[in-house]
């Protein structure tokens, strides 16, 4: 599941990707279908999105091609 929210997160980064307001809710969108496609709970999906989404802001800045 996590190389395959890496996955996903990388493909679908732009150029400024953290400053652009309308790129999160895409990826927000994709690891939540990514959560429910693992069986994640439901009431936990959205703390784990904001997690997964905080993580690839601070660790993968220069990911947009």
């Amino acid at each position: 599941m996590a190389r395959e929210l890496v996955e996903t997160v990388c493909r679908n980064v732009t150029i400024n990707w953290i400053q652009k307001e309308n790129v999160k809710p895409n990826l927000r969108r994709l690891v939540k279908r990514l959560l429910r496609k693992y069986g994640y709970l439901p009431d936990k999906q959205e703390k784990a999105t904001v997690t997964v989404l905080e993580q690839a802001e601070s660790l993968c800045k220069n990911w947009a091609a």
